[in-house]
């Protein structure tokens, strides 16, 4: 498998599983090929749905998952890998 020259990608997708199974299938899929060519993950911050299965597919493959989300939804059902809060007041 070739190298990404990108150290991170931002991938933002659904909070829910979507209809077809395809679409499960293609959220893990995606975690494991940036695994594969060691690119950490940006992504929507929550652990439900597509990026949920995303995200939890790039962390089990050890790679750094960073999750943007805002605080009223940083709750332990949605954020459960939490494990550094950086505020920003805008």
């Amino acid at each position: 498998m070739r190298q990404s020259r990108f150290k991170r990608i931002c991938v933002f997708c659904g909070s829910s599983q979507g209809k077809k199974r395809s679409y499960h299938d293609a959220a893990i899929e995606l975690g494991n090929e940036l695994v594969a060519r060691g690119v950490d993950l940006v992504y929507g911050g929550g652990s439900i749905g597509l990026m949920g299965m995303v995200s939890q597919a790039v962390h089990d493959g050890g790679r750094h998952v960073i999750g943007v989300i805002p605080k009223t939804l940083m709750t332990p059902e949605v954020c459960p890998l939490l494990m550094h809060v950086y505020n920003y007041n805008y």
